[in-house]
């Protein structure tokens, strides 16, 4: 009987009880991932003018800081994954059940469509070049720009297992800043080799709204392998432990302070 119950606990079959609450999470991937393919994709078009391509500084900090902003708004719904290597990484390491994970997925690219789909139609003819599709750079083989995607998600989701690891008394700060600066470093890194996608979704969208299916594969294997091997290496070598009895006070009294703070931010904003 528990073997059947746990079975049912991994495939997602209690969350199926919960549709109301598993809709709004796939609806808030949806739209996350929308978001970011438009206002990250959109980054990467030029031809408005002389000297008017943008710089790949330019596009990084699009990426980054529209990922921190989609998991701030997010996060609370869906967990804020917004990217299908995430989500596998997730669901490899029994933190997010393969129904969800499925949904998940099915969402981001939807998602991904939608804001390659609403970028097209804002965008003059004349300026839409690729989309912001991602594509090998010519001289970089296939097997090399999937390594390069492989790196460049196994850093994201590293980041992201370290930085939402529960049982960390040490982490202070922003999640979502700290998640949003791992892929503008990645950016500035990886653009010159494949676009730098780390982004199954993110690559998916724009490849149909355009027809770009070049190496296309590379977005797939490279970003969700890398993001396995990462969420698997923290949660078997670099996972904290459970804290300690006298540090769970400890952990406690730091919670409420974090609460306290943002009460009195919230209260200023307000007053504001």
């Amino acid at each position: 009987m528990g073997r059947v119950t746990d079975l049912r606990s991994v495939c997602g079959m209690e969350e199926l009880g919960a549709l109301n609450q598993l809709s709004k999470a796939v609806l808030a991937e949806f739209l996350g991932t929308a978001i970011l393919v438009l206002v990250g994709c959109g980054s990467c078009i030029g031809g408005w003018g002389e000297n008017s391509s943008p710089t790949i500084v330019q596009i990084a900090l699009a990426f980054g800081v529209t990922v921190a902003t989609v998991a701030q708004c997010i996060g609370g719904v869906s967990g804020g994954h917004i990217n299908p290597a995430v989500t596998c990484a997730m669901m490899i390491t029994g933190r997010c059940s393969f129904i969800r994970s499925g949904l998940y997925i099915v969402g981001q690219c939807c998602g991904a469509i939608a804001g390659a789909a609403l970028l097209k139609a804002i965008t003059p003819e004349t300026q839409r070049g690729a989309l912001g599709s991602t594509l090998v750079t010519e001289g970089v083989t296939s097997i090399q720009g999937l390594g390069v995607e492989f790196c460049i998600t196994f850093v994201l989701v590293l980041t992201v297992f370290a930085a939402c690891d529960e049982h960390r008394l040490d982490v202070q700060g922003s999640v979502p800043l700290a998640i949003g600066l791992s892929i503008t470093a990645c950016h500035c890194f990886a653009i010159r080799y494949t676009g730098s996608s780390m982004n199954t979704a993110r690559s998916f969208g724009p490849a149909v709204m355009t027809g770009l299916w070049e190496n296309h594969w590379v977005y797939w294997v490279g970003p969700i392998l890398g993001g396995v091997t990462a969420g698997l290496l923290y949660q078997h070598v670099f996972a904290c432990p459970p804290p300690e009895p006298e540090n769970i006070e400890r952990l406690k009294l730091q919670t409420l302070l974090k609460i306290r703070e943002k009460e009195i931010i919230t209260d200023r904003t307000t007053c504001i």
